[in-house]
């Protein structure tokens, strides 16, 4: 037993119900819980109880032993004064408040199942995420589900927008350069987020300004920046794109990051190479991206403009000096829909929030529910059990279930650990 723990199952009521007497034989009926306090003072706020006839108003505070009120030192703290009931999980001592009286104390280890300890046990100790779980799934009606995947994907894009506003402090609320960085990293994946990120902050939207009806020219300024360019080449295209790169990194003063490019177990179309070739044309076909975003409602006219071809250098090529057999390599559904998902929907929706403009926000959540899902392992893992991945507004939803509160063992601020305490069927 842990204190947490103990709070769930209070705020949760999941200690059946009763009757109830506390240590001292009084009857005691629990009118309401109170509100559950996260800040300093007693762990529940505004509670009513009754003890034999007499009602009470006020806080009550939890703990594993009686005698953590000193380990605490809450006989030192005024905010514990309206303590009108103890609930501890084993009594070893009278509590005495600072009028002499023993405060009412309800040892609450005697109402609460097995079946719910166990399971708890059972959740904690696996070290496969959402795997104790599997054997309970769906566990909660499809209406809870979808009260559930909504706040996944509100605190998702909650989440997400605490980087986009630590950004625009970086810029003064230049949404185009954030933009621009988020868009950068999101071509580079997992693997090489980092490094394209830094390519797309050392290389300003004024300069590639300068530069955006030259394609060669803004390759080379990024696979330069990516350190793609250092070798001896054969080819002439790669040989170009580094005679460029070495006048402009002059010209702007470029400072390089030390990050390496990753090309290890990756498939070919997704080599940093290919992906900067992408990246390049995205930027030599548009300008002023975020304008763009905030002024489409259509979906597929996001799509359609995202969806972009480098040139003709990269049919035969995947590296630099090495020949492939031909292969158009176009910007294809799966990555433009990442980018809609992962870069310009998180924009939109930090944007309404910031402005005030929930419509923002409304078609953010609206486009999540008309983009198909994100088939990974993680969804197909949820899926095997009767969840439902339909659109990206369900794969999104699964996603921060499982990163956010699965491998973080948040069972007790779920609601599908909630719904499995919860219910007395068969144990784990």
């Amino acid at each position: 037993m842990n204190e947490n723990l103990l709070q769930f199952i209070w705020q949760n009521r999941f200690f059946g119900n009763g009757p109830f007497y506390t240590i001292d034989g009084s009857k005691l009926e629990i009118i309401q819980l109170g509100a559950h306090n996260f800040n300093q003072g007693p762990d529940f706020l505004n509670a009513r109880i009754k003890i034999d006839h007499t009602e009470w108003a006020g806080n009550i505070e939890l703990h594993i032993h009686a005698s953590d009120w000193f380990k605490h030192a809450h006989e030192k703290d005024p905010n514990f004064r309206n303590i009108i009931l103890h609930v501890v999980w084993l009594n070893d001592m009278v509590i005495i408040d600072q009028f002499g009286f023993a405060i009412p104390t309800f040892c609450i280890q005697p109402y609460i199942s097995n079946h719910l300890l166990n399971r708890y046990k059972s959740l904690m100790q696996s070290s496969s995420f959402a795997k104790p779980c599997y054997s309970f799934l769906p566990a909660m009606t499809p209406l809870k589900w979808l009260a559930w995947r909504e706040r996944l994907v509100v605190e998702r894009l909650e989440r997400k927008a605490i980087r986009i506003k630590k950004y625009l402090t970086e810029v003064n609320s230049d949404w185009e350069t954030i933009t621009w960085w988020l868009l950068a990293a999101n071509m580079g994946l997992k693997v090489n987020e980092h490094l394209f990120e830094s390519i797309a902050r050392s290389i300003s939207l004024r300069i590639i300004a300068k530069h955006r009806n030259q394609i060669h020219q803004l390759e080379a300024m990024l696979m330069g920046q990516a350190n793609l360019l250092d070798s001896e080449f054969v080819e002439h295209y790669p040989s170009l794109l580094k005679k460029e790169y070495r006048f402009l990194e002059k010209k702007y003063h470029f400072e390089k990051t030390i990050l390496q490019p990753a090309f290890l177990r990756m498939r070919p179309a997704s080599f940093p190479t290919v992906r900067l070739s992408q990246l390049a044309m995205l930027i030599h076909e548009n300008e002023f991206f975020f304008n763009f975003f905030k002024h489409t409602e259509i979906l597929s006219n996001v799509q359609n403009r995202l969806m972009v071809t480098p040139n003709d250098y990269w049919l035969y090529h995947y590296q630099f000096d090495e020949l492939s057999s031909f292969k158009e390599k176009k910007l294809g559904n799966p990555m433009v829909n990442s980018i809609i998902i992962n870069t310009v929907i998180p924009i939109l929706f930090t944007y309404g929030a910031i402005m005030k403009e929930p419509n923002f926000q409304e078609r953010a959540i609206n486009w999540l529910l008309a983009l198909g899902p994100e088939i990974n392992k993680i969804t197909n893992d949820w899926t095997k059990y009767q969840i439902k991945n339909h659109t990206a507004f369900d794969s999104q939803a699964l996603l921060e279930l499982s990163n956010c509160y699965c491998k973080n063992k948040r069972c007790l601020a779920c609601s599908v650990g909630i719904a499995i305490l919860g219910n007395p069927g068969r144990g784990i």
